[in-house]
């Protein structure tokens, strides 16, 4: 975890954004506990609500469960892959529309489409 100070969003954001990463990129699955939010805020030299602030969000996303006394662990990530899923037809849906008024066919846009998927590396 880390902060870039230079970012215009708020700290709590970009926390949120890097934990809803790494749980999305399987970095971290689900069962994996997540730090204390006292070691968390020591470790970034931050005010421990603000950490908290980022659990609660991602608790109430579905992204990560808490066990009283025990901590937070990475829930099952399928909520997080569904909003991701969200944010892509989203960001789709504008891509499309922009080539719709650059004047690009279907078809031209479904064959830059799978040409783009082949040459794409996971």
């Amino acid at each position: 975890m880390w902060i870039d100070y230079k970012d215009r969003r708020p700290i709590y954001e970009q926390l949120k954004e890097q934990f809803v990463e790494l749980i999305r990129s399987g970095v971290m699955k689900p069962g994996d506990q997540l730090p204390s939010v006292r070691n968390l805020a020591v470790e970034l030299a931050i005010n421990p609500n603000t950490i908290q602030r980022v659990y609660t969000e991602l608790e109430q996303k579905g992204c990560i469960y808490c066990v009283k006394g025990k901590g937070n662990y990475v829930a099952d990530n399928a909520a997080i892959q569904e909003d991701g899923q969200r944010e892509l037809e989203k960001e789709l849906a504008k891509l499309v529309k922009k080539a719709k008024q650059l004047g690009m066919t279907k078809e031209q846009a479904t064959e830059e489409l799978r040409r783009c998927w082949e040459g794409v590396e996971v």
